[in-house]
C-alpha cells in the first residue's frame, strides 16, 4: 500500500508542475496579446471578446446581481435619510401651517370688528377676552379693559357680527361682560320689519329666549333683532340675530355673535344715558305751580 502511494505522488506532483506551467504561459500569452500594439493582434482581440464575453454571462450574473444589490442598498439608506429628513419638515410644516391659520382666523375677526357698521355718535374701545366664566350657571367673560380706559357699567360689547353682551362690574385693569345667554340679562329689542317689542332672555342656552312679545302673528322665522334702546339699557339698533323657532315652538334668537371663537369685542362708549349715582335721583322733582301759594305766603 506504502509503495502504491508513492507511485501516485510521482505521478501527480509533475502533471501538477506542468498544468501551473501552462497556465502561467496561457496569461503571459494573454498579457502579451493585450498589450500588443498591432491591427492583426487587435482583430484577434476583439474575435476573442466576440467569442467568450457573451457566453460568459452565467459567470458574470452573482457578481453583477451583487453590484446591482449593493447599489440599492445604498440606495435604500438614502431613501430612509430622505424620508426622516421629509417627516422632521412635514412636522415643522404642520406647525407652521396651525400657526398661519391662527393668525388668519385672528385676522378674520379683527377685520370683521373693523367692518362693523355702528353710530357714529358711538366711539368703541377694542378688548381682548383673557377668560370665561367656565360655569354652566354664569355666562360671562373678563376683559384686559377697565376704569384706565374709561369704562363703564352699561355699554355694549360687540364681535364682529352682532352684540355679544354688557359691561357688569369693572375693575381698574379688567372688566366683566355679562353675555346675552346668561340667565339674569334681559335687553329690550325691537323684531324688524314688523316693529314688534319684546325682550331677549337669557337661560344659559345658546339661543336666548323671547319674551313679552307684543304679536306673535306679526313675526316669522329669520327676522332681523336689533335693540330698541328703550330704558336707556343700551343704545338702540344694534344686531342681536335672527329669529327661531324651537322644537317646542318656543321663539328664540340664533345670535350673529360667534361665541365659539370670541377672542376680541368692541366695548361701545355711550355717554347719552343718564348715569344714576344716588337713589334720589330716582324720584322726579316735585312740580310747583306760579297760582299755588308759596309756603311764606301760607304762613301769613
Amino acid at each position: 500500500m506504502a509503495q502504491d502511494q508513492t507511485k501516485h505522488d510521482d505521478y501527480v506532483t509533475p502533471i501538477r508542475r506542468l498544468l501551473v506551467g501552462c497556465l502561467v504561459v496561457l496569461l503571459l500569452g494573454i498579457f502579451l496579446m493585450w498589450r500588443i500594439d498591432n491591427p492583426r493582434v487587435e482583430r484577434l482581440r476583439a474575435n476573442v471578446i466576440d467569442a467568450i464575453i457573451p457566453r460568459m454571462d452565467w459567470a458574470m450574473a452573482p457578481v453583477t446581481a451583487a453590484v446591482n444589490l449593493a447599489r440599492d442598498f445604498r440606495s435604500y439608506k438614502q431613501i430612509s435619510q430622505q424620508n426622516q429628513e421629509l417627516r422632521k419638515e412635514l412636522k415643522k410644516m404642520k406647525i407652521f401651517k396651525e400657526a398661519a391659520r391662527q393668525l388668519e382666523e385672528e385676522n378674520a375677526r379683527l377685520l370683521d370688528l373693523n367692518k362693523l357698521k355702528l353710530d357714529p355718535k358711538l366711539t368703541e374701545v377694542s378688548g381682548i377676552i383673557l377668560a370665561d366664566s367656565g360655569s354652566p350657571f354664569n355666562q360671562s367673560v373678563l376683559l384686559n379693559v377697565g376704569h384706565r380706559d374709561g369704562i363703564q357699567d352699561g355699554w355694549a360689547a360687540m364681535d364682529g357680527l352682532g352684540l355679544v353682551g354688557r359691561i357688569f362690574g369693572i375693575g381698574e385693569n379688567t372688566s366683566r361682560v355679562i353675555l346675552l345667554t346668561d340667565i339674569s340679562s334681559r335687553i329690550p329689542v325691537i323684531i324688524e320689519p314688523s316693529g314688534q317689542n319684546a325682550f331677549v332672555s337669557g337661560d344659559n342656552s345658546i339661543a336666548p329666549v323671547i319674551d313679552f312679545l307684543e304679536d306673535a302673528n306679526q313675526v316669522r322665522p329669520g327676522d332681523r333683532i336689533v335693540t330698541s334702546g328703550r330704558g336707556g339699557v343700551l343704545p338702540p339698533d344694534l344686531l342681536l340675530g335672527h329669529l327661531a323657532v324651537d322644537t317646542e315652538m318656543r321663539l328664540r334668537v340664533r345670535l350673529a355673535a360667534d361665541y365659539e371663537r370670541l377672542e376680541f369685542v368692541r366695548v361701545l362708549r355711550d355717554y347719552g344715558r343718564e348715569e344714576i349715582k344716588e337713589t334720589g335721583q330716582l324720584i322726579a322733582p316735585e312740580f310747583q305751580s306760579s297760582d299755588a301759594p308759596s309756603p311764606n305766603e301760607g304762613g301769613r
